[in-house]
């Protein structure tokens, strides 16, 4: 006990962050979470149904909900699914998909929310405003300065974007203002669908030796 207590201290010391949970039901890195389990860079937290967890930073906490999915980074969290609240001082990042949203303001408490359901980014500036940068693995559009796919989430404002790189868009503002608890609120968004007309070929005049191609009308 003597030589293994100064090593657990240790690692308590040289954790990047806390997950603070119940026990039941939230994984670290595919196994069990203790009530109180150290976080190091890259470590993998997943919340399965019924069941919550908060990461406690200096300067940050995150608010996991239920049925999510995300990496540890750091000053940056990785969600891969599902929804969580951020309260920071310290700039704390979240990222999904080729998504990521970052607070304005490095040093003041912002609080923001962000969930990414079926390849929709939703994020809600509670306190304070966040941006919204949108960035593709297109090596073309990779070139080009990241503000031009940056977006501004006012402070009571809620905004949307796709996660897939190169894919975004950005859904009409709302207010937020008063709203309760993030799993309570309507932050699922109705996405309109341009209807895109097809130019087509009528009749039996049409050449064989000079098809259309589909992708060029």
């Amino acid at each position: 006990m003597i030589a293994i207590l100064p090593v657990s201290l240790l690692a308590q010391d040289t954790a990047a962050a806390m997950l603070r949970s119940n026990g039941v039901g939230v994984l670290v890195n595919k196994s069990p979470a203790q009530p109180s389990t150290a976080l190091f860079s890259d470590d993998l937290v997943e919340t399965q149904k019924d069941s919550a967890a908060r990461i406690e930073s200096s300067g940050s906490t995150a608010d996991i909900n239920p049925e999510t999915m995300l990496q540890f980074e750091g000053n940056e969290l990785v969600l891969e699914h599902g929804s969580l609240s951020v309260n920071t001082s310290r700039g704390l990042r979240v990222r999904a998909g080729c998504v990521t949203v970052t607070p304005v303001h490095d040093a003041e408490w912002t609080h923001y929310d962000v969930v990414d359901i079926d390849g929709k980014v939703t994020v809600s500036a509670l306190k304070n405003d966040v941006y919204l940068d949108a960035n593709s693995r297109n090596p073309q559009q990779a070139k080009q300065p990241t503000h031009s796919n940056r977006a501004l989430v006012r402070e009571g404002e809620q905004k949307s974007r796709e996660e897939k790189c190169g894919a975004g868009y950005l859904e009409t503002p709302s207010s937020i203002a008063g709203r309760g608890a993030l799993m309570n609120s309507p932050w699922v968004l109705g996405a309109g669908i341009a209807g895109v007309g097809v130019i087509t070929c009528l009749g039996l005049l049409c050449k064989n030796d000079d098809p259309i191609s589909p992708t060029k009308p």
